[in-house]
């Protein structure tokens, strides 16, 4: 059976100021290491081994920044390669995610307990009006359905189809497969402390992060 077609959409789709004349003692500015990491946030791509060589011996051990351009790379690396594996099933990487949080939430599609748009908007922390489109594309494919919620007649559930869930499969499978050829040289007890130590700084940074700021955010569709 042919896979099914699913149009793109907006949901898969900085400056700085001239820094002072003046010398800080706190921070130094790497202008190679900058300049390597503006061209990877552009292209996706890491910066080449000889930038990363001329700025090696002026990076700090344990640099926040540092750490936070490599996951940015990791990130763009195999969502670009998942896009590409799923381009052939019309299958973009926001309604990927969308598809996949409705088929893993608790009780989603029990009588009366559909999820509805907004629930999915704030799960994949994204403004409603982009989680409608989103969804328009879905229900478009066959994918999903929007069913009546009946604890309000004003209100529509989501429910994947059956084709829905066998894209869920097919998702799963490229998302393993990604990161299986993404982290095939690193040691399993390595893969295990990477995400024990990411699990923990997620746990961290949400605990303090106030409610507002998720809210604020969710209307900017980040």
């Amino acid at each position: 059976m042919a896979p099914p077609t699913i149009g793109r959409t907006a949901d898969d789709a900085s400056a700085s100021s001239p820094a002072s004349a003046a010398p800080t003692a706190s921070i130094a500015l790497r202008p190679a290491h900058s300049a390597a990491i503006r061209d990877a946030d552009v292209s996706g791509d890491a910066p080449a081994q000889g930038d990363e060589a001329a700025q090696g011996d002026e990076a700090v051990q344990g640099d926040p920044a540092e750490l936070s351009d490599a996951l940015m790379r990791a990130m763009k690396r195999m969502r670009r390669q998942t896009s590409l594996q799923l381009e052939p099933y019309g299958i973009t990487p926001g309604q990927g995610r969308a598809l996949r949080v409705l088929a893993y939430a608790v009780d989603c599609e029990t009588p009366g307990r559909a999820m509805r748009l907004s629930e999915l908007a704030d799960r994949l922390h994204i403004a409603p009006r982009s989680a409608t489109t989103v969804v328009d594309a879905l229900e478009a494919s066959g994918l999903v359905v929007r069913v009546p919620d009946p604890a309000d007649r004003r209100a529509v559930g989501l429910h994947l189809t059956d084709a829905g869930r066998r894209a869920v499969q097919r998702i799963g499978l490229v998302r393993q497969e990604v990161a299986e050829e993404y982290f095939a040289d690193i040691t399993a007890e390595d893969r295990e402390t990477v995400l024990r130590v990411l699990r923990q700084a997620e746990s961290s940074h949400a605990a303090r992060t106030p409610r507002a700021e998720h809210g604020r955010r969710r209307q900017h569709g980040d």
